[in-house]
């Protein structure tokens, strides 16, 4: 495994010239399609309310088997 190291930006010397690069660096980024960010938004959306209903359901039978259990 490579060894990474961690810098801090350099605002000090000249932020105009950081902010430029940092403009030009985000232009090579490759971003995803409307389609693909609406299709992961969905499914993020939709695991997280399986995993909501799911501890819910979890939470309210160990609630009604513990109610038996002390009655």
């Amino acid at each position: 495994m490579k060894d990474f190291t961690i810098t801090r930006p350099d605002f000090g010397k000249n932020p105009i010239e950081f902010f430029k690069e940092v403009r030009s660096e985000l232009y090579k980024v490759s971003w995803p399609s409307r389609e693909t960010v609406v299709r992961l938004t969905a499914v993020v959306v939709g695991a997280s309310v399986a995993v909501g209903v799911y501890l819910g359901g979890l939470d309210f039978a160990f609630t009604k088997i513990m109610e038996a259990i002390l009655k």
